[in-house]
């Protein structure tokens, strides 16, 4: 086909600098296209094609009454079930290669009924020209570790109990701004010790939906054989971590939190996988390349893990099933695709320039990925069409958050990666005098509109031991000697003030949704450290200290109570998902910045210490103003310096509508025409 007669996509009608590489788009929807269709083609459809998790690993087959266990194993010489129900003897239960690569064994429920039972251990012995081994099923559904060997294996999951969902269909807050609480189920409690998906439920969830937020993004769900790794090194992906409890347990937390109107948003991880043969899928059948590429180019060497080659039709329905898996037996309602740049192309974005298109659509693009992301989209919004998918990429990949028919890849929301960054190179690197106005309104808009952009000041990564969260890098050792509220300490007061300004500057300007990782709304004063060696395997940086946000006499308490009333204002005021803010002043000298959304006038002053009164603000329409949000009250621990009922009057001056403010350093306010 001559360029001439290539269709041009909406995304290259929108975007004019992608005119020169409209046949790469065309080529990229042309790929998903084709792949659909043979897979539907094969299949029937792609929700077919994603249903093999009930066709592989371990099922009660009703018509057949027997138990049934199926696996892709296609280079094994052989396979031999072993359990507690054979008293882990090798070779008395053999599987049988019925084919493509797949193996089968048969239990009937008479004979087995009685060995065959619910929370009995189970692996698979692979026969390999390289040994014999036993594994743990690729599509397992339940693994547990062993208190004293460590050693991880399969659990048959037949409780007759199944869970009664409360909650059948959840739409969540689609419609809405969207407000993530990302957090962590075991480190949740203020226990020292793994917490449970009862206590998050319990204990957790209403001071989520109290605070002001509307969803939650849960890490760590798949299991995961180290604990430290955050979840990001899952070794069986359709496995709930039994760290935290059961299957059960699990839904229950998940319907719960539908029944308090909170959307479930889970942190899937399909970039990679651990190198453990033990624990993970890893070199399973003999081959050294069954789900992942052959050789170096499967290895992920910054990550120490294995890369899926996501060219593989068995590969593809590993994982998109996996993404069902997740949607139709635990109904979460949505996925943030972990290490998307990773996936995107064959360098993995490391120490990458993205300076020019072609390193968009020509130069080491890893076309079988982005295939299978807007595979992944399709399948979610067929299950769900209100469900949310958010793809974490630093790269800025053109159509990351297009729809895939106008030449996207599909994804609803990119994370606004460069933003905390920004924040912790500005805290670390420049005086506040010495912060830049125009560079803070360019950190915060300069991006693809094409594109939501989740905001966020920081999540957990700058929580992390080797980092540090915001409220940290601002009062250091201050935060354990000067928060109580009879203490005076001018490092804590300018700490407050910026953290306060830093969150709602974000969140006004950086995107159309909003994330904060648990705890960092009220500056918790730990970081976050995990059991190991290192720290004599403590659970102490492992909690979250949720008492000090709620005690009167402490100062954490003022920031929590600011993050609740900014939540409020923004969702009552719709900022989010308004219209593009409208800059209306900089004044780098006095470090004031005026800028209009959802016609609201936001006034930021980020001076140390100048306080202009009287000063003239130019605002889009004459007439009286009233304030309706204010930072330095003295409720978030400022110094309520803006008398509330005040009106001001913008007026004609000189060709120009201004308005006469004083603004207090360190602080912002909100003004809304009176009408």
């Amino acid at each position: 086909m001559s360029k001439s007669k290539i269709p041009k996509l909406a995304i290259v009608e929108q975007d004019p600098w992608l005119e020169p590489v409209q046949e790469a788009v065309y080529e990229r929807y042309q790929r998903f296209i084709n792949q659909e269709h043979s897979i539907v083609k094969q299949f029937g459809s792609l929700q077919q094609f994603a249903a093999a998790y009930l066709y592989f690993g371990i099922h009660f087959d009703k018509k057949e009454n027997a138990w049934i266990y199926r696996e892709w194993a296609p280079a094994a010489k052989g396979l031999f079930l072993i359990g507690d129900f054979n008293n882990w003897e090798y070779f008395t239960n053999p599987l049988q290669n019925i084919g493509n690569g797949i193996w089968e064994i048969k239990f009937p429920y008479e004979e087995f009924k009685s060995k065959f039972t619910h929370q009995s251990k189970i692996k698979v012995v692979v026969q390999t020209d390289n040994g014999t081994l036993p594994r743990i099923p690729a599509y397992i559904s339940r693994v547990v570790q062993d208190e004293y060997s460590k050693d991880f294996a399969g659990q048959i999951w037949s409780s007759e109990k199944k869970y009664q969902w409360k909650i059948n269909s959840f739409s969540g807050p689609k419609k809405q701004d969207l407000l993530i609480y990302e957090c962590h189920i075991g480190m949740a409690q203020e226990k020292e010790g793994v917490g449970t998906y009862i206590e998050f439920k319990e204990n957790i969830l209403p001071q989520i939906k109290e605070k002001g937020y509307n969803s939650i993004q849960i890490m760590a769900l798949a299991e995961h054989p180290y604990y430290g790794s955050f979840g990001y090194h899952v070794s069986n992906f359709f496995a709930p971590s039994s760290r935290f409890g059961t299957p059960e347990e699990l839904k229950e937390l998940i319907d719960t939190a539908h029944q308090m109107g909170l959307s479930v948003i889970m942190d899937i991880v399909h970039s990679h996988t651990v190198k453990n043969t033990n624990e993970g899928i890893n070199n399973f059948d003999g081959s050294g390349h069954q789900y992942f590429h052959e050789g170096e180019r499967g290895n992920h060497a910054a990550w120490d893990s294995k890369i899926f080659d996501y060219g593989k039709t068995e590969v593809l329905q590993f994982l998109l099933s996996n993404v069902a898996y997740w949607m139709k037996e635990f109904k979460v309602d949505g996925f943030r695709f972990d290490g998307v740049s990773s996936m995107l192309y064959f360098h993995h974005g490391i120490s990458f320039d993205f300076g020019d298109r072609d390193a968009y659509f020509t130069n080491g693009v890893e076309y079988d990925a982005i295939t299978y992301l807007q595979l992944a989209n399709k399948l979610i919004k067929d299950i769900n069409p209100n469900a949310i998918s958010v793809a974490e990429d630093v790269s800025g990949m053109p159509g990351l958050c297009n729809k895939i028919e106008d030449g996207g890849i599909g994804f609803d929301y990119r994370l606004g990666m460069g933003i905390p960054d920004y924040w912790v190179k500005l805290l670390k690197e420049k005086n506040d005098e010495n912060w830049n106005l125009w560079e803070l309104w360019d950190q915060m808009t300069n991006r693809n509109w094409q594109s939501k952009t989740i905001a966020y000041a920081e999540s957990h990564d700058q929580a992390l031991v080797g980092d540090k969260t915001l409220a940290f890098r601002l009062m250091d050792k201050e935060m354990y000697f000067s928060m109580s509220k009879s203490t005076d300490n001018p490092i804590v007061d300018r700490g407050i003030a910026l953290l306060k300004l830093i969150r709602i500057f974000t969140l006004s300007l950086g995107g159309e949704a909003y994330l904060n990782f648990m705890g960092n709304e009220f500056g918790h004063p730990e970081w976050i450290d995990f059991p190991r060696e290192g720290n004599n395997w403590s659970y102490k940086h492992a909690q979250r200290l949720w008492s000090l946000s709620t005690r009167d006499d402490l100062k954490y308490k003022y920031l929590a109570d600011f993050d609740k009333a900014m939540l409020d204002f923004v969702t009552l005021n719709k900022i989010l998902n308004a219209l593009p803010p409208q800059q209306l002043w900089v004044d780098d000298w006095h470090k004031i910045i005026v800028f209009e959304r959802n016609e609201l006038i936001f006034i930021f002053n980020f001076h140390s210490n100048l306080s202009p009164v009287d000063y003239a603000i130019p605002v889009l329409i004459e007439g009286g103003y009233s304030l309706v949000f204010d930072s330095d009250s003295s409720n978030y621990g400022g110094f309520s310096r803006i008398i509330e009922a005040t009106t001001y009057y913008a007026k004609q001056d000189k060709g120009k509508i201004m308005l006469n403010y004083y603004s207090p350093n360190r602080s912002m306010q909100v003004l809304k025409r009176l009408v």
